[in-house]
């Protein structure tokens, strides 16, 4: 009985501190690279990362990355970033100059995010929208994987995915990264903003739909209420690269892919309500041989009624 009785206060006693212990809410670390998934690289990575603290959530937001397109990244992150709970820890590794005089830092956003990686662009779109709360420089002196000191070409696992591991853990502070730089120091990426030129908006492709290859530009809904677009009102679209037109396309704008028929093109609102075009079950990018970035503009004019 006196067994019986010891168990039961064991029991309750161990029910009783599970239930009074503090909930430790865990900060996600999300990686981004261009290094594909057909090596290690990346279990490497998470494996760095998890020896930082087993117990870390780690999300991958792509690997696909095509090689060294920093431009790209910069848009991943810009697509996917505010979906993420404030205090997410992004580690992002397109780094052409790894190894170099390029620094390695960690921006901070106004709205609570850290971003983790070569400052060579990366962090263009985010810095701009978000705003840098701060930034630094990763001292490498302290925060950097024990053992890795001659590794030269390696600095996402080396270095990146440690220090976002020891961020998202608790491990270290923002304060503890390293020595703080300015913060409008921050690599930009030099590319044509949306903008209303009269009845015409301009703007850059981005990036393509890769699965649908609908092609997305930079231009807001906000520019297209300005022309006083409605549905179903009839937009011609001009696709250039480097200045020169490579295609031209007259399309009704949809609310959604069903307002034309199957083949047929449309002009619509992405799911970052910019304006987008796509053909209604086709690949209007591989029809139309465009691609994307910061060198391909797009102008979208709204065709008058007769």
């Amino acid at each position: 009985m006196i067994v019986k009785r010891l168990s039961q206060f064991v029991a309750g006693a161990c029910l009783a501190a599970a239930v009074l212990a503090p909930a430790t809410a865990a900060t996600p670390l999300v990686l981004m690279t261009d290094f594909g998934t057909a090596d290690g690289a990346v279990s490497a990575m998470h494996g760095v990362a998890y020896g930082v603290d087993p117990k870390l959530t780690i999300s991958d937001l792509t690997h696909q990355i095509p090689d060294y397109d920093i431009w790209l990244g910069a848009y991943r992150l810009y697509q996917t970033a505010n979906y993420w709970p404030q205090g997410t820890v992004f580690v992002s590794v397109i780094d052409p100059g790894v190894g170099t005089t390029r620094k390695s830092v960690v921006l901070k956003t106004k709205n609570g995010r850290y971003f983790v990686g070569p400052d060579n662009g990366l962090f263009t779109l985010i810095a701009e929208r978000d705003g840098v709360a701060e930034l630094r420089e990763i001292d490498e002196n302290v925060n950097r994987l024990a053992g890795s000191n001659e590794s030269y070409t390696f600095h996402g696992r080396d270095v990146y995915a440690y220090v976002g591991a020891r961020l998202a853990s608790g491990a270290i502070t923002y304060e503890q990264v390293g020595p703080v730089l300015a913060s409008d120091s921050v690599v930009r990426i030099a590319y044509q903003h949306a903008v209303r030129d009269g009845n015409t908006l301009r703007g850059i492709i981005p990036v393509l739909d890769v699965k649908y290859g609908n092609v997305w530009t930079n231009i807001p809904k906000a520019l297209l209420t300005e022309l006083n677009v409605q549905p179903h009102d009839l937009l011609e679209v001009r696709f250039l690269h480097k200045g020169k037109q490579v295609a031209k396309v007259t399309a009704p704008f949809e609310h959604t892919f069903g307002g034309v028929a199957k083949g047929k093109p449309l002009v619509y609102l992405n799911s970052l309500l910019d304006v987008a075009v796509a053909i209604s079950q086709g690949d209007f990018a591989a029809k139309h041989h465009i691609e994307s970035g910061v060198d391909w503009q797009v102008e979208v004019s709204k065709v008058k009624s007769k």
